[in-house]
C-alpha cells in the first residue's frame, strides 16, 4: 500500500504533461520509431484486481528500429505479486518479445495501419505467481488518425493463451488525445478485453494519462485508470523514456 500511495502521488503532481502513444496507455498505436532509432523505457506498471495487487517494475522496454516501418521490442520486468489471502512476493517476470510492421503511411491523409504481434516469453516462475508458465501470443492490429493538434488511434486483436487455468480472448481500445503546444497535450482511452483466466471476467476500463517532455529525447510518462464494466482493476503506469538515433 505504501508503494500504491507514492505512486499515486507521483501520477498527480504531474498534471503539466504530453500524451505518448502506446506507453503509457493500452490502447497502441502503429507508428515505427525510424530506422536505426532507439527507444529505452525505464517504468513501473500496477494493476489491482480482485484477487491480487500486481506490479511490473522496474522493468526496461527496448524498441529498435530495423527499418523505416518496423522495429523490434524488448520487455524485461521485475514482477511483484501480492495476493490478498497470501504473501507478498518479487522476481523475474515474463519477458516480451515482438515487432511492429506499419504496412499503411500516408502523410498527406494523416492516417496509419499496422501490426504488432507479441510473445510473452515464460521466464518469471508461474509457481510463485511471478508468470504464466507457458509461451503465449498477442495479435494486434493498430490504425490512426491525425488532424491539426488532433490524435486519436487504436484497434484490437487477440490473445492465445493455453497455459493452464489461463484462456484465450479478445482486446481492443481507442484513444483521443489533443496537443496543446509544442510540450503539452491530454488524452484517454477505452479499453475493454474477454476474460484471461477460466474463473476470471471480462472487464472494460477508462484510462488517462500523458507525459512530460523534457527534452526531444527525453520525457516523464503517466497514465491511471479504472473499470467501469466487468472484473473490478485498478490500473497505473510510470515511466522515464529515451529516444536516439541518427537524422532527424
Amino acid at each position: 500500500m505504501r508503494f500504491v500511495r507514492i505512486l499515486f502521488s507521483a501520477l498527480l503532481l504531474c498534471l503539466c504533461v504530453r500524451v505518448f502513444a502506446g506507453p503509457p496507455f493500452l490502447t497502441d498505436d502503429p507508428e515505427a520509431i525510424g530506422f536505426r532509432h532507439w527507444e529505452f523505457y525505464l517504468f513501473s506498471s500496477l494493476d489491482r484486481g480482485p484477487d491480487a495487487t500486481s506490479v511490473q517494475g522496474p522493468a526496461v522496454e527496448l524498441n529498435f528500429g530495423t527499418s523505416a516501418n518496423t522495429f523490434v521490442h524488448l520487455v524485461v520486468p521485475v514482477a511483484w505479486n501480492d495476493p490478498k489471502n497470501g504473501t507478498a512476493i518479487s522476481g523475474l517476470g515474463d519477458a516480451e518479445l515482438g515487432f511492429k510492421y506499419r504496412f499503411v503511411h500516408s502523410e498527406a491523409h494523416g492516417f496509419e495501419m499496422g501490426l504488432f504481434p507479441m510473445a510473452e516469453l515464460p521466464t518469471g516462475s508461474a509457481s510463485r505467481g511471478l508468470g504464466n508458465g507457458r509461451t503465449w501470443f498477442r495479435i494486434p492490429l493498430w490504425v490512426q488518425k491525425t488532424w491539426g493538434a488532433w490524435t486519436t488511434y487504436g484497434g484490437g486483436g487477440y490473445a492465445v493463451n493455453h497455459a493452464p487455468g489461463q484462456r484465450d480472448y479478445a482486446f481492443g481500445g481507442w484513444l483521443v488525445q489533443k496537443d496543446i503546444g509544442e510540450r503539452l497535450a491530454l488524452g484517454a482511452e477505452v479499453f475493454a478485453q474477454g476474460a484471461d483466466t477460466v474463473d476470471g471476467r471480462g472487464f472494460a476500463l477508462v484510462n488517462w494519462g500523458g507525459y512530460v517532455n523534457f527534452s526531444p529525447h527525453f520525457s516523464l510518462l503517466f497514465s491511471a485508470g479504472r473499470t467501469f464494466r466487468g472484473e473490478h482493476h485498478d490500473v497505473a503506469y510510470l515511466g522515464l523514456y529515451w529516444t536516439w538515433g541518427p537524422g532527424k
